[in-house]
């Protein structure tokens, strides 16, 4: 079978991308010779979380409608696949920073208006709770626009649920070929763009993060620039620090700086055991926004790449804008998300 389009990648980005074609009716193969969520994509924290709702712009629309989309879809992943991702939509509790109430207060404001009445953002007091974050004023920042998933589950039952929808997933690099591609290859795709570009686009940017053996329920946790992610298996996910450049991919001393700093603030994984230890890089666009479009001066060759920090929350909505524009021409990419932007 010669396929409607070809996805290079099969990591969060070009699943979607995959999922979105077949449910178009498309005839779709995935390439990856590494297999799903070899990269990125196959980590273990798995926070879903959105930016602050001010000031507004098309990006955080643009991640607005991706995570409310989320609602329905990864549920909707787990039917077509049989398989737990792990998706709960949790919200979030992070400490009120001091003398931070006014600023506070007027994002929940901001969030009523923006965010279409489906989430709030609001102050409210603490409970005192094992599974909260320090309050030093007394008070946390709740949302309830956030979510979380299990990063390498999920990929591993959209794999399946491509399959499910008559698409294939091939360990392999694919053919040279007319067939129009879409390129969700992640790091070595930035810098393969970079090198045909002459100039650079993105870079590489190390993360790590930690799975300790806790079994917690409630939201995710944001303290002291740390994600705390409560997963139904009976962990918790603790991530994750940033470190630019490549460089060996493996977990040091930042990881463990990581963990002891997250003990202490939430006094509940004190005596918690490390069971798991993750670093990998992360694809950076220039402008740290989702690179999304045309290859320039590459016929039917598409670009969908840069997830970084929130590829997984906006990715349900990468998947339907790269499938509209690979088959149907039409263009729903917003400003800041083009390729062009980054270069």
């Amino acid at each position: 079978m010669t396929p409607d389009l070809r996805i290079l990648g099969a990591g969060v980005f070009g699943l979607s991308c995959a999922i979105a074609a077949l449910r178009r009716g498309a005839r779709v193969v995935v390439h990856d010779p590494h297999g799903p969520g070899a990269g990125a994509s196959g980590g273990v924290l798995g926070a879903l979380a959105p930016h602050v709702p001010e000031p507004w712009n098309a990006k955080k629309q643009f991640q607005l409608d991706a995570l409310l989309m989320g609602r329905a879809f990864w549920p909707q992943v787990e039917a077509w696949s049989g398989l737990a991702t792990g998706y709960v939509a949790s919200g979030r509790l992070q400490p009120l920073p001091e003398g931070g109430e006014t600023v506070a207060r007027s994002r929940g404001a901001a969030a009523s208006v923006r965010w279409r009445g489906e989430a709030s953002w609001e102050v409210i007091p603490a409970k005192g709770a094992a599974w909260e974050p320090p309050a030093p004023e007394g008070l946390l920042i709740h949302d309830t626009l956030s979510a979380h998933l299990h990063p390498a589950r999920t990929v591993r039952a959209m794999a399946a649920a491509v399959h499910a929808l008559g698409g294939r997933v091939m360990r392999s690099a694919a053919p040279e070929d007319a067939v129009p591609a879409i390129h969700a290859t992640g790091v070595s795709g930035l810098a393969e763009l970079s090198e045909g570009l002459s100039r650079p686009v993105g870079v590489p940017v190390k993360g790590q993060a930690a799975v300790l053996g806790l079994a917690a329920e409630g939201p995710q946790l944001f303290v002291d620039g740390i994600h705390l992610v409560p997963h139904s298996d009976g962990t918790v996910a603790v991530g994750s620090t940033t470190e630019n450049g490549a460089g060996t991919v493996s977990t040091d001393g930042a990881l463990d700086d990581l963990i002891e700093r997250a003990r202490r603030a939430v006094p509940v994984l004190r005596e918690a055991p490390v069971i798991r230890r993750w670093a990998g890089l992360r694809p950076r666009a220039r402008t740290r926004a989702p690179m999304l479009g045309e290859w320039p001066g590459r016929p039917n060759q598409l670009i969908a790449n840069g997830g970084f920090k929130i590829g997984f929350g906006v990715a349900p909505l990468v998947g339907e804008v790269m499938a509209d524009l690979a088959l149907n021409g039409i263009d729903r990419i917003p400003q800041g998300f083009r390729v062009a932007d980054s270069l």
